[in-house]
């Protein structure tokens, strides 16, 4: 009869239950492995034989033949290694106690049976959860919060050995919160390098980005070079509230994913990607899919400087993760889905040269240079922008840094505007994500108010994707400012959110006509 034993297998951020089915046969000293193995995990069987072989357990001339189950699922990650160690090592009488079938085992096994970590170990820990596994047996991590994690006990183990001596119960494994972990990040410890204190002027700017933040609204500012653009987009994470533990635990499973190291646990994510960056890096993808910049900024900002350099094309992909919060990869060997519900913030000049509307410097574009630059962003692109701001410089002798807030103040209003938010949805959505039905459900527009909007997009031929977007920035400012109800006022100030957006068309179209 086979022996049994359960592992964690990933397709993109997902896990899923794999049984590692070991079963010894006369044959030729070896291994085989079916069900769907790619290189990565068919070179396991070397190692997995070299580790044994370590350990002095004899496979006495059988083969040895591993399933590795749902046999139509493609295995990618080597994450299995252990757990078929263990599997042979029960199989040949090495183990004499039984596995229980809610125990599972990841990692890498060396050719001298210590086990090792593995780029994706964390979000299997996380879907080990999901799947009701109780105790997991895993190599030794010392770079992420593991004692959060409750519901399942985690077995720190550095080699096969210990594990024998676990289950034979000659040795005892310790909790997480005993193993040395990464401190730094300790929330009294992280200091933001930018505060909008420090900024000067901009406090119209600084209203819309509160609004962003707490209805998790996407921005785009235009305005001359020099102007303050980039400083408040960098600016903009110090207002968005601490994330919850399970965001953490997936933002962190998203960057071992993807390699990368994220430098705070706690706070928002904030990628600012090149205006040269290819479709790829931005959307994620590749031979083996992994996430790109879109959802490395999952939970936090996309920073998308100079956005009117970046190819449209690049550009139009964004449409389905700002839509969805979520980006499809589609492959031959697989189809990955990985979150990407970020706030974008955007920012570009008003035209080529920069100084369309510049108060003081003289605009050398040519009106149909400017329509080129403006076409660089599609209507569809536009029309998933909720707040466009158009900046000027400011003058430093007219402001003062005592009126400023600070972003910890700012951040305090953005918090209780997400507390409201989440006690009306129930399911931790943002007023810019939450279906326009439970929106409108409890806090409908009135008479007066549709006509408002109903005059303004007939006027200004918005959309009705604009239309609802201004209802959702009313429902945003409500919520800051502590009302049930959409009111005639939040209303407004939506539709001026929206209006600047006819600024340098209007100019344009004035050097048109003119022409």
């Amino acid at each position: 009869m086979a022996t049994t034993v359960t592992s964690i297998g990933l397709k993109g951020l997902e896990g899923y239950r794999v049984q590692v089915e070991v079963q010894l046969i006369p044959g030729t000293e070896g291994i085989t492995i079916v069900g769907l193995p790619d290189a990565a995990v068919k070179e396991s069987k070397d190692r997995v034989m070299a580790a044994l072989y370590a350990n002095e357990c004899e496979l006495n001339e059988h083969k040895v033949v591993i399933n590795l189950s749902p046999a139509e699922q493609k295995k990618n990650i080597p994450l299995f290694d252990v757990a078929m160690a263990i599997g042979i090592m029960k199989e040949t009488g090495y183990i004499h106690e039984s596995i229980p079938p809610d125990t599972a085992f990841i990692g890498v096994v060396s050719l001298d049976g210590t086990i090792r970590s593995v780029e994706g170990i964390l979000p299997a820990i996380i879907s080990a959860k999901k799947e009701n596994i109780k105790t997991l047996y895993l190599p030794p991590i010392h770079d992420f919060p593991l004692e959060k994690l409750e519901g399942i006990e985690l077995r720190f183990v550095t080699s096969l050995l210990d594990i024998v001596r676990t289950l034979s119960g000659q040795l005892t494994m310790f909790l997480p919160s005993t193993l040395p972990h990464n401190t730094k990040n300790s929330i009294n410890q992280i200091e933001y390098e930018r505060d909008f204190k420090q900024i000067l002027g901009h406090s119209y700017v600084k209203r819309a980005l509160e609004i962003a933040a707490a209805g998790g609204h996407n921005v785009l500012m235009s305005g001359p070079p020099g102007c303050g653009k980039s400083l408040l987009a960098e600016t903009f994470p110090t207002i968005l509230p601490m994330l919850s533990q399970d965001d953490q635990f997936e933002i962190m499973s998203i960057y071992q994913l993807a390699g990368e190291h994220h430098p705070s646990n706690q706070w928002a994510p904030f990628r600012h990607p090149h205006h040269s960056a290819s479709s790829v890096s931005l959307i994620g993808g590749g031979s083996n899919p992994k996430p790109g910049e879109v959802s490395l900024a999952h939970n936090g900002v996309l920073f998308l400087d100079e956005m009117a350099e970046f190819p449209k094309k690049t550009l139009d992909m964004l449409r389905q993760p700002i839509e969805n919060g979520k980006v499809t990869i589609s492959r031959v060997s697989s189809t990955v889905t990985y979150p990407a519900r970020f706030i974008l913030v955007g920012a570009m000049n008003p035209c080529p040269c920069g100084y369309l509307g510049a108060r003081d410097q003289y605009c050398t574009c040519t009106p149909k240079q400017i329509n080129q630059y403006h076409n660089r962003l599609s209507g569809p692109i536009r029309d998933r922008l909720d707040i466009l701001l158009n900046l000027q410089p400011v003058r430093l002798q007219e402001e003062s840094l005592d009126e400023n807030e600070t972003s910890e103040t700012i951040r305090g209003r953005v918090l209780n505007a997400r507390i409201r938010q989440a006690s009306r949805y129930g399911n931790g959505r943002l007023n810019a994500n939450a279906p326009l039905e439970e929106l409108l459900k409890d806090t409908p527009l009135t008479g007066k108010q549709s006509n408002m909007l109903q005059q303004w997009s007939s006027k200004r031929n918005w959309s009705n994707r604009v239309q609802i977007k201004l209802i959702r920035l009313a429902r945003t400012i409500s919520d800051l400012n502590g009302s049930e109800m959409i009111t005639d006022e939040a209303l407004w100030e939506a539709l001026t959110l929206r209006k600047d957006k006819m600024h340098n068309e209007k100019m344009v179209g004035r050097l048109v006509n003119s022409t």
